[in-house]
């Protein structure tokens, strides 16, 4: 693949364009591997669900009356009806298809349906929903719709060990305690892989993030915060905080050390979730691949909950990241169209400071082979 000794090839372009690769990493990435579906937060009392799109699945996450999370395809098993159509919402005892008025109690076995006394030989739990494999980490529930889900500590945990050479470091940040202060949802026309590749690589930094590398100088040198094990960005002298302005933030989170104070670190975990952390918040996106060119994106704002209960004014904080949000999906939506060009036909080419993105795209062209 290598062109010369500096410039390394890239995926061509039809990765990021053509349906029937999206439709192979739809059934081969992202309805195999563990993701990042709902926060539990948002998920607060019996009842209360959330529709989100795995790949071509649409999946129920729904609280139980035992306060249990669980996660079920969103088929009834009847007649293959849709169930839940709004993307989130309550029920008060279960979950009842508008069609034939099947329901399924929150645990997922069938409670009921017209007619069902007479047909006593119909199994309530062989009938019931289609149960979802869920985990919870860092205040999220993750799904795999795999019958055989690969190691949540391989696969998912391990990426933050991996990237800041310490298990113990991001559970210092205890993102599971943490509150929600702030969501914004961004649409974007562009192919998932490109905000990944967007994400990894710092190189287009100087150039689009101005407000960023005033808070972090290093990153106008085109290194990434993810280009070696345990190394954070240090804000800049004059920065007192992670905010537009440099302003002050909140305080650092009680258990962050000090060898994380005024630092930034970037997680990409596999394949469509970015956790940053600051000492005094955390930023988390979940990216949710709809099309080959469209990738809607949930970004949360995550505070300690003294500061959201406080009712202190976010918006200095939000607008740092919101900004780069804005800069870099817009980067992407740039990128897309050329993408189908006759000039991307082979692909591009990555600068050394970007060559560990050839490790992602080595990774995705082997979960497609396998």
């Amino acid at each position: 693949m290598t062109t010369t000794s500096s410039l390394i090839s890239t995926l061509p372009g039809r990765a990021y364009t053509d349906p029937e690769i999206f439709a192979e990493e739809q059934a081969k990435i992202f309805e195999n591997l563990w993701f990042c579906a709902v926060r539990a937060g948002d998920l607060p009392k019996p009842g209360a669900f959330r529709t989100v799109q795995v790949g071509r699945e649409s999946v129920i996450v729904v609280r139980g009356r035992d306060d249990r999370l669980r996660a079920f395809l969103n088929v009834c098993r009847h007649r293959g009806a849709r169930l839940c159509a709004e993307e989130s919402g309550e029920v008060r005892r279960t979950i009842r298809c508008a069609y034939h008025a099947w329901s399924y109690d929150l645990d997922g076995r069938l409670a009921a349906a017209p007619n069902l006394a007479r047909m006593p030989d119909v199994d309530r739990v062989e009938y019931g929903l289609v149960p979802v494999h869920l985990r919870e980490w860092l205040g999220y529930a993750w799904v795999c719709l795999a019958a055989e889900p690969p190691s949540f500590e391989e696969h998912v945990t391990y990426a933050a060990t991996e990237r800041l050479g310490d298990p113990a470091a991001i559970e210092r940040y205890h993102v599971e305690d943490l509150a929600l202060g702030r969501r914004v949802v961004y649409d974007v026309k562009a192919n998932w892989k490109l905000l990944v590749e967007n994400f990894m690589e710092c190189y287009h930094c100087a150039t689009i993030h101005p407000e960023l590398t005033a808070v972090l100088p290093e990153f106008a040198g085109g290194y990434a915060a993810q280009y070696y094990v345990g190394h954070g960005a240090e804000f800049a002298e004059r920065a007192e905080g992670f905010t537009v302005d440099g302003s002050p933030g909140f305080g650092r989170l009680p258990d962050v050390s000090q060898d994380q104070d005024r630092r930034y670190y970037a997680i990409t975990v596999k394949p469509q979730v970015f956790v940053n952390l600051v000492p005094d918040h955390v930023i988390l996106h979940r990216m949710f691949p709809m099309a080959a060119d469209r990738t809607v994106v949930e970004c949360d704002w995550l505070y300690h909950p003294g500061v959201v209960e406080s009712g202190a004014d976010l918006s200095l904080s939000v607008e740092l990241f919101h900004r780069v949000n804005e800069q870099d999906f817009d980067a992407c939506e740039r990128t897309q169209p050329g993408m189908s060009s006759r000039a991307y036909r082979e692909g591009g080419v990555l600068v050394p400071s970007e060559h560990h993105i050839a490790l992602f795209h080595q990774w995705v062209n082997q979960r497609l082979r396998g």
